[in-house]
Parts: structure tokens; C-alpha cells; sequence
């Protein structure tokens, strides 16, 4: 089987998209003001929305199945309302919707204030190519109203990536003479702050390129680590796009540590590998792609593989394997390119040699950027569970040399493509909201191919 590939850099390097008409602040504020860069009308009426959209923890999240046939349902219901078997009504036909049943499971209490609610996941199967669907999900006891969702081709696939939402990262900031805010419900004015502009950067981001199949989300949906967070989940699934897309989600360090994030978001084909609280890996075939999506906040390598062996091993065929990760290996963001993001380089890199990945996406370090081509250098090098301290000078420099690990590769002399590229490309995507903002790391690495701070929410296609 031959894996014909070819990279375009007009698709690659052009795919950092400024969301338009969105103001580029000084690098002093290191955050987007939803007060000043939205609409005044806007804002005044998502403020006055805020209470409602903050305590309602039932909002839908639609993922992507097994395949490109399928959907994933997750959203909560109280459960004092007594239902056992979650449904949705989905089909082509308004008046004719076929019903999907599915599992459901508690929700620990502690998440949710005390009150006790059910996660419920339902898998939608038969879907076809380039066609409009209605569905409605029941919620506590009561369908909702009619949604549509139109699915694309199924073989030229257009993906849109975006990297740290990070729903309530804005605390601290100042607005309106004040500070906001990280408190618990509708409180929380960063994830009010935040929430407004995740719902502006999807619908601008839409309204510019039509035809997008599926988001792909990098980690960090929310902020609060550990805690509850239920109005920070809200605030990411409240936009009209969630609605109608499906988000492959990825776990980031700060929706690690909660069983929240597997109530909310019903991931398909599951391995079992790479578990934190909040889950694990998996993979879904969409497509002329396999994707596979890995928790790296569990250091284990070795499940990694196996979660990638198992996704090949599906879907043996496919003509692009794109792998997502949170910890950028190969970023150029201040905050974390050198230490926690690169802490997996050395044991990462050979694996994606080995099972020839053609793309990482990652985040975490709230810049953009994009690599040559880059491969193992077939060394041996250390593992490493935490970054040296940089004030061990000796230390810390030890472990920079040792995680050179990696050469690079020119796939083909044409600068605008390559043809059937030996490595793969890494790509960090910044802040999909503008909640926080890093600088780039003083010195661009000799691996990185562009990068870019705007200081304004961004996505890729």
C-alpha cells in the first residue's frame, strides 16, 4: 500500500487565519477585551444572558465517531427526572426522525453544586455525505427544538483547528474598572469574558469558510484545574456553531484532572491508554484521514504507541494519519517550548517515526507555529517527567542538549510543496479566544518553519 502524499505550503503555511475585524492589542494586555472588541449591543446582551447560559449545564456536545458515517451525543440531565435511556431523533427528514438510544452514568455531585445529574452518550450511525439532517435530544423529560446539521464530503475533508479556548483564563484582567473574575457560576466574569469571544472567533471563522466538516480542538477547553467548573464548560458549548459541528476535543492540562470532560464530551473508539481522570486516548477515521488524539498529561509512552497501533491497525489505508496532543514538543511559545511542552520530545518523536504520522497538532503554549519536516535522529536519549529548574543553570542545559533529538528534513528541493514528505509536521495552534496570550521564545528554533503572536484569537484551516 502506498500512502501517496503531498503537503502544499500555500494549504500549510497559509492556514493562520486572523479572525477578522478582531482588534490586535498591545502585548502589554496579553488577553482580548470581549467588553471593547465586541459590538456594544452584543456584549450588552450576552451580559444580560450570562446568569442563564452559566447555570445551564445541559448544553449538547456533538463529536465525531468512528467514522465519518457517525456522531457523538454527550449532554447532562437532572436526574431526578427518572430517565434511564438517553435519545435523539435524528434524520433527513423533519417528520420522519429515526431515534438513537444510548448509555447514561452519574455525575459526580461535587461538579455540579450539589445537585445531582446524569451525562448522557448516544451514537447517531447511517450518515451520508453532503447532506442536511434535523435532530432533537431529549433533555429532562421534555425533546428540544429542531437543530440542523449538514455533513460535507467525505473525501475532500476541510478541518478547522483551534487551540486553547481556555473558557475563564482571562482572570485578573482588568475590564470596566475591575478585575475579572474566576469564581464559581455566574460569577465568573473571565468565562463570561471568554465566552463571548469563543462564540465570536466560530462564527466569523464559519462565516469565512464554508463547508468546514469538523473542528479540531488542541486541549484546554476550560481553565479552572481540579475544580469545578461546570459554567466554563457552558460558556465553551453555548456558540450556535457547537450546535451544528462536531469538536474533536483533546484533553489539555487543565481539563485533566476532573471526570467532567468524559461526561461532557463522548469520544469514540476509547483504548484505554493514557488515562488521567478526565479520560484517555482514542481515534476516529474521517475521510481520506485517520486521527488519533492523545492524552499527554499521562507520560506513558509505551500506551501511546499501543493506542496508535490499534487506530492503524482499524484503518490501515488511510492516506493522512494526523496525531493531536496538548504539550506543543515542538513549539516556540515562552511559557512552555523549553520545559513541560518538550518533556515528551525524546520518547515521542522515533514513535512517529515508526508509524509514519504525517501531522501533530498541538497547543499549549498560545502562539503560532509550524515546523519543517522533522524526524528522530535514531539516538538514544533520556526520559524525562519534569523539566529541570532554568536556575540550575548545568542542569537545565543538559537536558536542552538531550532533547536535540530530531533532524530535519527537506522532503523535496520545490520550496512551495513536497511530495510524499519523509517526517512529519508539527503545528501550535495559539488561543482560539484571545483568554491568555504568550510571547515567543526569544530565539526562533532552527526547526520551526514560521510563527506568529498577533495578540488576537486565531484559528487554522
Amino acid at each position: 500500500m502506498v500512502r501517496n502524499r503531498k503537503i502544499s505550503a500555500l494549504v500549510l503555511t497559509g492556514a493562520l487565519s486572523a479572525a477578522l475585524g478582531m482588534t490586535a492589542y498591545a502585548s502589554t494586555q496579553h488577553y482580548n477585551n470581549s467588553s471593547v472588541i465586541g459590538a456594544s449591543a452584543e456584549w450588552a446582551a450576552w451580559v444580560q444572558e450570562w446568569p442563564s447560559v452559566a447555570s445551564d449545564y445541559t448544553k449538547v456536545s456533538i463529536t465525531p465517531g468512528s467514522d465519518d458515517t457517525q456522531l457523538n451525543f454527550a449532554w447532562y440531565s437532572r436526574a431526578d427526572m427518572g430517565k434511564t435511556t438517553p435519545v435523539v431523533q435524528f434524520g433527513a427528514d423533519k417528520a420522519d426522525l429515526k431515534e438513537f438510544k444510548g448509555s447514561v452514568q452519574s455525575v459526580d455531585p461535587k461538579l455540579t453544586d450539589g445537585h445531582q445529574y446524569v451525562c448522557n452518550h448516544v451514537t447517531v450511525t447511517g450518515l451520508k455525505e453532503n447532506t442536511a439532517y434535523h435532530y432533537r435530544v431529549e433533555k429532562n423529560g421534555v425533546w428540544g427544538n429542531d437543530n440542523n446539521y449538514h455533513t460535507g464530503s467525505f473525501s475532500n475533508v476541510k478541518i478547522m483547528l483551534v487551540g486553547d479556548p481556555q473558557i475563564g483564563a482571562s482572570k485578573g484582567q482588568d475590564q470596566g474598572g475591575g478585575k475579572l473574575e474566576n469564581k464559581d457560576g455566574t460569577a465568573n466574569t473571565a468565562a463570561r469574558n471568554d465566552g463571548f469571544a469563543w462564540n465570536r472567533t466560530l462564527n466569523i471563522a464559519m462565516a469565512d469558510n464554508p463547508g468546514i466538516n469538523f473542528i479540531i480542538s488542541a486541549g484546554d477547553q476550560v481553565n479552572k484545574t481540579g475544580k469545578a467548573k461546570e459554567e466554563e464548560y457552558a460558556a465553551f458549548l453555548s456558540p450556535s456553531v457547537i450546535s451544528k459541528t462536531a469538536v474533536a476535543t483533546t484533553i489539555g492540562n487543565h481539563d485533566s484532572l476532573n471526570t467532567d470532560y468524559s461526561a461532557h464530551f463522548f469520544d469514540p473508539d476509547q483504548t484505554g491508554d493514557g488515562k488521567t481522570a478526565a479520560g484517555g486516548d482514542y481515534y476516529y477515521s474521517y475521510g481520506p484521514g485517520l486521527f488519533v488524539v492523545l492524552n499527554t498529561n499521562n507520560y506513558n509512552v509505551a500506551e501511546h504507541e499501543d493506542t496508535i497501533k490499534k487506530a492503524i491497525a482499524a484503518d490501515p489505508d488511510a492516506k493522512w494519519r494526523v496525531v493531536t496532543i496538548h504539550q506543543d514538543i515542538y513549539g516556540s511559545g515562552q511559557d512552555h517550548s523549553e520545559t513541560d511542552g518538550m518533556i515528551l520530545r525524546t520518547q515521542l518523536t522515533p514513535v512517529f517515526d515508526k508509524y509514519d504520522i504525517d501531522v501533530v497538532l498541538q497547543g499549549h503554549d498560545h502562539t503560532y507555529s509550524r515546523t519543517y519536516q522533522i524526524t528522530s535522529d535514531g539516538s538514544e536519549h533520556s526520559s524525562y517527567t519534569k523539566a529541570p529548574s532554568s536556575s540550575d543553570a548545568e542542569a537545565f542545559s543538559s537536558y536542552l542538549k538531550d532533547n536535540l533529538c530530531y533532524t530535519l528534513t527537506t522532503g523535496s528541493d520545490d520550496t512551495t510543496k513536497a511530495i510524499d514528505p519523509k517526517g512529519t509536521v508539527y503545528f501550535e495552534a495559539n488561543s482560539a479566544t484571545g483568554s491568555k496570550y504568550y510571547q515567543l521564545i526569544g530565539t526562533q528554533q532552527d526547526y520551526i518553519a514560521a510563527r506568529c503572536q498577533s495578540w488576537r484569537p486565531t484559528y487554522s484551516v
